[in-house]
């Protein structure tokens, strides 16, 4: 009997994904601001990540290390207690979302070459990808929607639309990269948090936690 529990035990591992790479919120993202006079308030606690947002907009950015390039997946969590109205996040300028989270892709030799850039030097790369998962908008679950400031190279998922509440995550990157731009994954270089309430002159109080890749 022992014998047969560890066989089910060990075929049980290799079915299900392993989520190994934990990332903390520990200090090492850095702010971007879009404007001199409009910025988020984020408040790092290592395995999690507060947000306010009043009025404003900006973007947490963290460059992946090197062993992380492969992801293919990752989970979450995330809580919003104050929220943007529904907006149409395909429209520049009007696109409000109380929570962003992107995952930034690079050809590897491309990653190799822009390791340590920042984030508005990656984002105006021709060979850029971004994948940005969002709570907010007034779309439903599931829509791919082109980025209105990436066009082709960046596609936004909605997840949840816009109000408030909590819930976990799962996502295929591989899949959805697949779906968005063809082709193979490339490498996973760069993750990057925004809330924007600017256009709607609205305030936003979220939470991201538990974030992990696989």
């Amino acid at each position: 009997m022992r014998r047969f529990l560890s066989a089910v035990t060990i075929a049980a591992s290799i079915a299900s994904p392993v989520w190994a790479n934990a990332i903390s919120f520990d200090g090492g993202w850095t702010h971007q601001r879009f404007s001199l006079f409009s910025r988020n308030d984020y408040t790092q606690k290592g395995g999690a990540l507060d947000m306010t947002s009043d009025g404003s907009v900006s973007l947490l950015y963290h460059a992946l290390p090197e062993q992380s390039w492969g992801a293919s997946g990752a989970q979450w969590a995330w809580q919003v207690s104050q929220s943007v109205p529904p907006t149409d996040l395909r429209l520049k300028g009007g696109d409000d979302r109380n929570l962003a989270l992107y995952f930034v892709f690079l050809p590897k030799a491309d990653a190799e070459r822009l390791k340590g850039a920042k984030i508005t030097r990656l984002l105006d790369n021709d060979a850029v990808r971004v994948l940005i998962y969002v709570w907010g908008g007034a779309h439903n679950r599931g829509a791919m929607l082109d980025s209105p400031y990436l066009g082709a190279r960046g596609k936004t998922v909605v997840l949840r639309g816009s109000g408030t509440g909590e819930a976990r995550e799962a996502v295929d990157l591989k899949a959805d990269y697949a779906q968005a731009f063809g082709g193979p994954l490339t490498s996973l270089v760069g993750l990057a948090v925004s809330g924007d309430s600017d256009d709607t002159d609205s305030r936003i109080a979220a939470r991201i936690s538990g974030l992990t890749l696989r």
